[in-house]
């Protein structure tokens, strides 16, 4: 082939993009890893750490809308290059709860909420602190598609979370049979690693997930101290930081095709205290590596 050969055939080739290549987890924040600060100062922050994936804290989001408005808020994010990969939180919605009709209501309106920032998820969470019955889950995969009907006509998925912390929810094969039953398409499953690896789940039930089921991942790391028993939610550290084998359960998540944001979400008031671009930075550096 001659060089005239050679470039025609070159100039006739199509153009592989860096978007063609697969999809993969990517870094985000969750704003309440800044809880000291309020949503602009946050999210100028993550910005300026290169962040480009956030999960919002809707109090603060709220608190910023009541002054500006939520068109605003919306606004800030897109000047800012941020999206929002994800909403926190709700709660009340699955478990008993003798004020469900307002609970719903109240649903609604954060469901209006995370639309106007862009979003199409939120994360639900049954609090629930007793021991459950029989009665409790079956009437909690009712009030899950229930919450479902209110969340649809927003395009707002509602990802369930199961925690060590709390009764009605602790595994990961728990938080599967609620979705599973549930069978709504406005209802989605999503893991917390800190959760996962304190409460009673195995990394083998990550084999139970199917391709494409789970929708978002809040990732931290587990400290080596103190014993499991007396973990809280202010323990969390960043991955690399502790003990959790994250590596070997983030690469299980992405054998089952899960490319979404690696939400990073600490309680340590030494965290929430840190300026926000210190901490964007440090948690890039902390996440991409398990990208």
């Amino acid at each position: 082939m001659n060089r005239r050969e050679f470039l025609a055939t070159a100039a006739a080739a199509p153009i592989v993009s860096q978007s063609s290549a697969p999809a993969k987890p990517f870094v985000c924040v969750h704003q309440i890893s800044s809880n000291g600060f309020d949503y602009k100062t946050a999210m100028e922050g993550y910005s300026k750490a290169g962040i480009r994936a956030v999960e919002v804290v809707l109090a603060k989001a709220k608190e910023f809308a009541d002054k500006e408005s939520p068109a605003k808020a919306r606004k800030l994010l897109d000047d800012l290059g941020l999206k929002a990969a994800s909403t926190s939180n709700h709660i009340g919605a699955v478990e008993p709860n003798p004020n469900r009709a307002k609970n719903l209501d109240d649903l609604k309106a954060k469901c209006e909420l995370v639309r106007t920032l862009g979003a199409d998820r939120l994360v639900l969470v049954p609090a629930m602190t007793t021991k459950p019955t029989e009665d409790d889950y079956t009437r909690g995969v009712d009030n899950l598609r229930e919450a479902g009907d209110v969340a649809k006509p927003f395009g707002v998925s509602l990802m369930f979370e199961f925690s060590r912390f709390f009764t009605l929810a602790q595994s990961l094969s728990t938080a599967l049979w609620f979705v599973r039953t549930a069978n709504h398409p406005n209802v989605r499953l999503m893991l917390d690693t800190y959760h996962f690896w304190i409460g009673p789940s195995k990394v083998e039930d990550l084999e139970t997930l199917r391709d494409g089921e789970l929708l978002h991942v809040h990732c931290e790391d587990t400290p080596r101290e103190p014993v499991r028993e007396l973990l809280e939610q202010r323990h969390r550290v960043l991955p690399g930081e502790g003990i959790a084998p994250l590596k070997k359960i983030v690469d299980a998540l992405k054998g089952k095709k899960y490319a979404g944001a690696l939400s990073v979400e600490l309680f340590d008031p030494a965290f929430q205290q840190m300026d926000p671009y210190q901490l964007g930075t440090k948690i890039r550096a902390a996440v991409e590596p398990l990208t």
